[in-house]
């Protein structure tokens, strides 16, 4: 899974918010991450920031990646009732909640089946509140979604967090959405981008973390702390586009591998594009082979495999 980071506040009228946010017991939902004190000096813009970004714009033109079917911005989008834009927002939650340890396949899996159970096929915080826990456990075991047993009890307390203080709508802020459990910031970020359009920060999954990392864009040992480095030098009209951009390009080296080297071998520099995906974990030489492509490749490259 875009929008600038002036837009202004949802307008929706919303309950007083809790005053006791609520606090995580688990690593998977950090509430908030304090930058460590190191003497390391500022984050500088990378110089070949603006090329690389082009090149994956390009690479990801198609839009074909598992996070541009079953995103939370996919889902939120296909699973929205014309007539009550809280569904799609839910949905949103939902889908970001479901995605950690878990694929984006699977996600939109499960998503779907929960619509299945909603009124008129939508899937709501009523929808949630009403189903037993059982229920809703064995939707996500059987999908299987990771972590399934706290996501069931978070996303029942969610639900009756929206319906109880929120009209049924989710929490309008960051802030807010990190007191529901389950939700740290990379989630709350995205989520206030897809369900609000708005943006709040920037959301850094493992596949930006690990990227980033190996293009020395950043030096960090966990997402959170590539979050806070970013934003010290990425300009803020990118901060809601990357994600959803640089998930995709992720996914697609890991996981779609004869596409991706099909991709970099059309694009407008298959050398330079080559030599991005090697250094984000893509053995070029052995998936050449593997697909069938070696020559074409050896021929870009020019003895640089």
């Amino acid at each position: 899974m875009p929008s600038s980071s002036e837009q202004p506040s949802p307008s929706k009228a919303v309950a007083k918010k809790s005053s006791t946010p609520k606090k995580s017991t688990t690593k998977e939902s950090p509430k908030s991450f304090k930058s460590p004190r190191s003497p390391r000096p500022p984050m500088t813009m990378p110089d070949d920031f603006y090329t690389t970004y082009k090149l994956v714009e390009e690479l990801r033109a198609d839009k074909t990646a598992p996070v541009d079917y079953d995103g939370a911005e996919a889902l939120a989008e296909g699973g929205a009732d014309p007539n009550d834009p809280r569904t799609s927002r839910f949905i949103a939650l939902v889908a970001l909640m479901f995605s950690s340890q878990t694929k984006d396949f699977r996600v939109g899996q499960a998503v779907r089946t929960l619509q299945t159970h909603g009124k008129d096929g939508f899937l709501t915080a009523q929808t949630i509140n009403d189903m037993s826990a059982e229920t809703l456990q064995e939707v996500l075991k059987t999908t299987p979604v990771g972590f399934h047993n706290n996501k069931t009890k978070w996303l029942k307390a969610a639900a009756a967090t929206c319906l109880e203080k929120y009209d049924g709508d989710i929490p309008p802020t960051a802030e807010t959405l990190m007191e529901l459990g389950g939700v740290g910031p990379k989630m709350a970020h995205i989520i206030m981008k897809v369900a609000w359009d708005e943006t709040s920060g920037i959301g850094v999954d493992t596949h930006m973390h690990r990227i980033f990392n190996n293009l020395k864009w950043v030096k960090s040992k966990i997402p959170e702390e590539t979050m806070l480095q970013l934003e010290e030098w990425l300009p803020k009209e990118y901060w809601d586009k990357i994600n959803l951009l640089w998930v995709g390009f992720g996914q697609q080296t890991q996981q779609e591998t004869e596409k991706s080297l099909k991709k970099a071998l059309a694009c407008s520099n298959p050398r330079e594009a080559l030599k991005l995906m090697r250094k984000c974990d893509l053995d070029i030489v052995k998936y050449s082979k593997k697909h069938g492509l070696h020559e074409e490749v050896k021929a870009v490259m020019k003895g640089e495999e």
